[in-house]
Formats: structure tokens, sequence, C-alpha cells
């Protein structure tokens, strides 16, 4: 093997594992990043919601992502079933144009609040794997579930089913 062929699979290891200790993805039972640090800018929904001690549905979506817009009347009949009970939805739009995440939201128009991570910082923080992706925390704030892709009435029934088994969870004094 002559040696410019070595030095390039050096360095494509390199660039490989330096990559891949970037994008460490978040894994269940980890306490989830903290939203109010992150640089995130609202989209509607009002301003960032308060969520200690909630049961939080965190889905990272994209305006180019048709099972996102799927998701979306989805996560609103969660919202408005089970916000009495202390849960939320959080969705934070991970488009590099904001002109496109604001056209998606306002053509949605969610009951729950929208997010925009413009930087991408967040949801390279968390490791988000594809879009969407849903993170279901529960009142400790730690990750309980994660939902990547959508499948319709099969992602909601899991879901609902996961959402009122941390609702039911005792919270600790």
């Amino acid at each position: 093997m002559s040696s410019l062929n070595r030095v390039s699979r050096l360095v494509a290891g390199l660039v490989l594992l330096a990559g891949s200790a970037a994008r460490a993805e978040l894994k269940v039972g980890e306490v989830f990043p903290p939203l109010a640090a992150a640089q995130l800018s609202p989209l509607a929904g009002g301003e960032f919601p308060a969520t200690a001690g909630k049961v939080l549905l965190v889905d990272f979506w994209a305006s180019w992502c048709a099972p996102c817009k799927a998701s979306f009347p989805m996560m609103t009949a969660l919202q408005k079933d089970l916000a009495p009970r202390g849960f939320s939805v959080l969705a934070i739009g991970v488009d590099e144009k904001p002109a496109a995440a604001v056209a998606f939201i306002k053509k949605l128009a969610p009951a729950f609040p929208a997010l925009h991570d413009r930087t991408q910082a967040f949801v390279q923080q968390v490791g988000v794997p594809t879009m969407p992706t849903s993170y279901l925390i529960g009142r400790d704030g730690r990750v309980r579930f994660i939902h990547e892709g959508f499948h319709g009435d099969a992602t909601e029934r899991e879901l609902r089913q996961q959402i009122e088994m941390l609702l039911a969870e005792k919270t600790s004094p």
C-alpha cells in the first residue's frame, strides 16, 4: 500500500471519528439538555413555555420533511387532550432558512409552541438522527422514549400509551 493511500485512509478515519464524536446521540435515561439555554427563536405559540415538572414531547422537524407535516395534527390533538394533566408539546424546526420554517408553521398553525433552531446548534447538541424525531421526557427531565420518524396511527397509539404512563407516575417531593 502506498504512503499516499495510507495517509488518505488515516485522514478519512479521523474525519469519521471527529464526526461521530461531535454528534453523540442523546439516549434514553439521559437528561435532556436545558431548552432555556438553547438559542431558539419563537415561531408560534407564544414565548418559551414553562416545562419544569411536566411530561414533555420535544419534536424536531423541518419544512421539507413530509412525515413532519403529517405529525403536526397528531401532536395538536395530544396537546389539546393532555395539557390539562401536565403534558406539553414543543416543536423545534431546524431549517437553515427562517422563511421556510415560518411558512411551515403558518400553514399548520399548531396548538403548541414552535421554535426555530436557526443555527442548528441545539439539534447537533441533541444528536437528532432523522426528521422527525421526538423525545418524550419525564417530569424528572430525563429522556424516557425516543421516536424516530412518524408512522401515523401506530405512532399516535404508542405515544398516547407512553404519555399516559408518564403522567401517572408519582413525582418526588
